[in-house]
């Protein structure tokens, strides 16, 4: 059995979830979902980045102590991702006693490697993104993520020898040509280890809410040390329940881009400080932009983009939980930015899921209904539709597996559009009852049942409520992969259900 570990970035907790949130989160959602349908032992987590000086600050500036905040604001993460359907295997949160043991556990390797020494620190830091950046490297002394004046620090830190590093990452990217994709943000990744590596700052005297370093306890570790080890802590490393060598080799994280330097450079030195392989892939995305804006807390802050207008169970209200998760998953390519609008998604919903996926569902269900007595009759062997299935199958397989749902989604769409064209050559409306309407109808129900295999990693409960109305029992997911997703299984033993129209068309708004 193939293993698959997936995370997402731990999401800081100093404000409440909102969509750039839930596009990592569904895009890891639904790539674990197919691992699990294909068969693989598979481990998926997420969680919350609970330490570090914008997170006391938070805190302080609503009264509470960073405790008392985070175990508020963690909550409504995992709130979020109920709303969404999110199954994750673990949610990790920074302030737990397991992640403070592994911490300490991994920077206390590195630091008997020689890899870590005591220094002083003079720059320039940006609390928004926890990052220091030197004058060159900022938009005139502004940070160049969130356009806020950079604040001058200076005190005594313990630095992390990542200029010892340098060729080994480079040695790391040319043995690994996939350890980062897509291949631009690999490009971008490696011009930074070319441009030379200086070591960094990763501990901290002047605030106390932190991992406390065990060799010196006058320091907490750096909010980022801290929180890129998370990855290792939900599987156990240095502790009695360490199952890094089962998980590690499998591991694959999703980032955005915002944090590929600290994902591709900074986090693969430090394993190789601690002895450690590094992590085996790192798929960075990109940004959901709004009018050609990125989705921050800041631009909520500053009077800009509302984030608290745009949270996931607004959204899930509206449109539903599976046709929220479609469109994140579908409307933009792993990898490059993306427009999010009210506008798309409406269309998105309209378009793709009633006319194509609703419609088709409602025609067959009803013909069956009132001209099959309610049964479904068996698909044949050597359907015209097979060709279009046996296509859609192969190329949703290879997206799913090379990281790319929304061509997986566009491949199970094909499967769709081949259907409903068919149903209008054949026109079963038009057929009396009898053995050849029988045969158009078996498959017509044996694709829908092959696009629910298919789609359920992105639309679990739609999913599995076409499986109940075309007379399946059970789950999409119930049968070996290899096994169900091959045509002519359909076997409908229960009645047709036609139901509820499953995506009741929707008015657009004109301004």
């Amino acid at each position: 059995m193939a293993r698959f570990y997936i995370t997402t970035p731990i999401y800081y907790v100093n404000d409440a979830p909102h969509v750039g949130h839930a596009y990592s989160t569904v895009n890891a959602d639904a790539l674990a979902r197919w691992h699990r349908l294909i068969g693989d032992d598979t481990k998926f987590l997420t969680g919350t980045d609970e330490h570090g000086q914008k997170v006391a600050d938070a805190a302080a500036h609503n009264s509470m102590s960073p405790r008392e905040w985070t175990d508020v604001t963690s909550q409504r993460f995992r709130e979020a991702w109920a709303a969404l359907d999110i199954r994750y295997d673990d949610f990790i949160r920074t302030t737990e006693p397991r992640h403070y043991e592994t911490v300490q556990k991994f920077l206390t390797a590195v630091h008997d490697n020689g890899y870590i020494y005591k220094d002083t620190y003079q720059g320039l830091y940006c609390v928004s993104c926890e990052d220091y950046y030197t004058l060159e490297s900022s938009d005139e002394g502004r940070c160049p993520i969130h356009g806020r004046v950079l604040t001058e620090m200076r005190e005594e830190n313990w630095f992390f020898r990542l200029s010892a590093f340098e060729d080994r990452l480079l040695a790391l990217y040319e043995t690994h040509p996939q350890f980062v994709t897509p291949e631009t943000k690999r490009n971008e990744a490696l011009a930074f280890i070319k441009g030379g590596l200086r070591d960094i700052s990763i501990t901290r005297t002047s605030i106390s809410w932190g991992v406390p370093v065990p060799w010196d306890p006058d320091h907490v570790f750096y909010v980022w040390y801290d929180a890129l080890i998370n990855y290792l802590t939900a599987v156990g490393y240095g502790r009695e329940d360490d199952e890094t060598s089962t998980w590690w080799p499998h591991s694959h994280h999703l980032i955005g881009k915002e944090i590929l330097r600290f994902h591709c450079v900074w986090w693969p030195a430090m394993c190789m400080a601690a002895g450690l392989e590094p992590v085996s892939h790192v798929q960075v995305h990109g940004w959901l932009l709004v009018g050609g804006q990125k989705l921050s807390k800041t631009m909520a802050a500053e009077g800009g983009v509302k984030l608290t207008d745009i949270a996931p169970v607004m959204l899930t209200d509206e449109f539903g939980v599976d046709a929220v998760r479609y469109y994140l998953l579908r409307e933009t390519s792993l990898g490059n930015d993306g427009d999010f609008s009210h506008e798309g998604i409406t269309a998105r919903y309209n378009t793709d899921l009633a006319n194509n996926l609703g419609n088709l569902v409602a025609r067959v269900t009803t013909i069956v209904a009132s001209k099959c007595d309610g049964r479904g009759p068996a698909p044949e062997v050597d359907s015209e539709l097979r060709d279009a299935a046996q296509t859609a199958i192969i190329d949703t397989a290879l997206a799913w597996n090379r990281f790319a749902p929304s061509f997986a989604l566009e491949a199970t769409w094909g499967l769709i559009g081949a259907t409903n064209a068919y149903l209008e050559r054949r026109a079963p409306w038009k057929m009396s009852p009898g053995e050849e309407l029988d045969a158009v109808m078996g498959n017509a129900l044996e694709a829908i049942r092959l696009v629910a295999i298919l789609a359920s990693p992105a639309m679990p409960a739609v999913s599995a409520n076409i499986w109940w109305r075309i007379g399946l029992e059970g789950t999409p997911s119930d049968e070996e992969f290899a096994q169900s997703a091959t045509w002519g299984r359909y076997r409908g033993a229960g009645l047709i259900e036609k139901g509820q129209p499953l995506f009741p068309r929707i008015k657009a708004v004109v301004e």
